[in-house]
């Protein structure tokens, strides 16, 4: 009688949680309270992880600060990406994409500020990581930006002299510092209307 070959043993246990929630959860206490200020039973009771379940997912705090920062980028840029959509009109979108960080950055909203922000201002120059991740979204909104102001300009839709890549560097500055005057909490027409100023500025 043949022997029926031996069943191999499960490697691990099989995770039971979902991993993108628990990103997101230390995100928000990572956006919350800034990095430094974060402790590990912060994060073990947003996520509702244990400690080794916790460690076995991500490897450790640093780890997972970093994962938190590429899902608030991802986040960010995906917005972007809908509001810039080469479909629509340059000049609309344009408008979409300040009139987001508008509402992002008045009231209550404003108040809790920009992770990235945040991040640049206690981090930057010491973690080569977040270095990375900073310098990198902040040229991605400058690319689709400026590819945004090139095709306003291949529509005969953008001033004259403007130049497209100068432009979205001037607009990327002004949406991060709505961010950091955001904390103070304006009124949503001001920041609204500064909005529209700067790119009336650029367009016909």
């Amino acid at each position: 009688m043949s022997r029926q070959p031996a069943t191999q043993p499960a490697r691990g246990r099989p995770r039971s949680f979902d991993t993108e929630a628990a990103v997101e959860r230390a995100m928000n206490v990572f956006w919350s309270h800034g990095y430094h200020a974060t402790a590990l039973p912060d994060l073990l009771r947003a996520t509702k992880l244990s400690r080794g379940s916790l460690y076995a997912a991500f490897g450790d705090k640093h780890s997972l600060f970093l994962r938190a920062l590429d899902r608030y980028i991802a986040d960010a840029l995906t917005r972007m990406d809908i509001e810039l959509a080469p479909g629509r009109d340059p000049v609309d979108g344009l408008r979409a994409y300040l009139a987001g960080y508008v509402e992002r950055t008045s009231g209550a909203k404003g108040r809790r500020g920009c992770l990235l922000v945040a991040t640049a201002m206690e981090m930057a120059g010491h973690d080569p990581e977040v270095d990375r991740r900073i310098a990198g979204f902040f040229n991605a909104m400058e690319l689709r930006v400026a590819d945004a102001l090139s095709r306003a300009k291949a529509a005969a839709k953008l001033a004259d002299g403007v130049e497209p890549s100068s432009a979205a560097r001037i607009i990327v500055c002004f949406v991060e510092g709505l961010r950091v005057t955001g904390k103070t909490g304006p009124a949503r027409t001001t920041s609204q209307s500064t909005a529209d100023a700067l790119l009336d500025r650029f367009i016909k």
